[in-house]
């Protein structure tokens, strides 16, 4: 019997992944996949609350896919597929709307930001936290791994699940956010005092995962620093520049802010962006060879996709069924 915490985590096939994304997230994610019974979902049905070009959103959709199986996430060991292949995320989405309050979607921190910056805001970004949150009960989660920001949506989904295991019965179990300890924050390259975001297109604002060693030879060498001279880790705000530096050299190398402070004593910003950049295309190459192999096979992603959505929708069935039961539908014997 597995007796591992089931853990879920979602990813949107929009923008480009960048070495943030990698190092905040999906090398955790690689790195728990014995730890925990890990489902990844590509969330497509998420990503189209903006709008999307219909080849485009395939073609990442796919890329995504590749990338995550690059980055190391297996499918023996862990459950990868697309949101979209598995309607229970759908159904049980239209189900909790019908039990979810509209003034707690209103109140949501990201709702509020994202409408502020629209003229007319689609019903799909108000209710998003509400697919969100079917994504999760769906295969009793007990862990969601996420960001601080977004604790809130966790935090939600449980209201949900309560308010339904009041009103009809106990059906959900109720997950908890999964807060990774602090580590590497990788921040945006031209402003290092924000986060570096995929939804970003600025030309030199984050390294991409498949950047050739060109381009990130090109966006280190732009990045921001200072009018100062030493080369150390730092909390002060002036720093922050050289700070996300050497934060990059430091997960890609290994080494300790000790050993690279002396590594670098007497050295130059020219000399510190020349070897952060080598260090990120070598600590990237693995990574893009594995892509590349697969990217020729798009076949191969496909079957592993395919297959992750069967194993997905035989562990979303007993859930969705449950719900339908308890709501009151006629269950059909097929």
């Amino acid at each position: 019997m597995n007796d591992k915490k089931i853990v879920f985590s979602g990813i949107q096939p929009s923008g480009n992944l960048h070495i943030g994304n990698y190092l905040g997230a999906i090398q955790r994610w690689v790195d728990n996949q014995d730890a925990y019974d890990s489902i990844f979902c590509i969330v497509d049905l998420h990503a189209i609350t903006v709008p999307q070009d219909a080849e485009e959103l395939r073609t990442q959709t796919r890329k995504l896919a590749g990338l995550l199986l690059a980055c190391g996430i297996d499918p023996d060991r862990s459950v990868l597929f697309i949101q979209s292949h598995v309607t229970a995320h759908a159904e049980l989405a239209w189900i909790l709307n019908c039990v979810t309050p509209v003034n707690w979607l209103e109140r949501m921190t990201q709702y509020k930001q994202k409408a502020a910056k629209q003229k007319s805001v689609s019903t799909g970004l108000l209710d998003y936290p509400v697919l969100q949150a079917a994504d999760i009960l769906l295969y009793d989660a007990d862990l969601v791994p996420v960001g601080e920001d977004q604790r809130q949506h966790v935090e939600l989904t449980r209201d949900i699940a309560r308010r339904f295991n009041h009103l009809h019965s106990e059906t959900f179990v109720l997950p908890e956010a999964l807060i990774a300890k602090a580590g590497a924050r990788i921040m945006g390259l031209d402003n290092p005092t924000s986060k570096m975001s995929k939804s970003t297109d600025t030309r030199y604002h984050g390294i991409g995962l498949l950047d050739d060693p060109d381009d990130i030879r090109a966006t280190v060498r732009r990045a921001v620093t200072d009018s100062g001279r030493d080369i150390v880790f730092s909390a002060d705000p002036e720093k922050a520049g050289v700070n996300n530096l050497l934060t990059i050299y430091q997960v890609f190398t290994g080494q300790s802010s000790q050993e690279i402070e002396d590594h670098f004593a007497g050295k130059g910003y020219g000399d510190l962006k020349t070897e952060v950049a080598e260090a990120a295309i070598e600590g990237l190459r693995p990574i893009q060879q594995r892509y590349n192999k697969l990217a020729e096979d798009p076949a191969t992603i496909d079957k592993l996709l395919e297959a992750g959505a069967e194993e997905a929708r035989r562990r979303s069935t007993p859930t969705l069924k449950r719900v339908k039961e308890h709501v009151g539908f006629i269950i059909p014997d097929s």
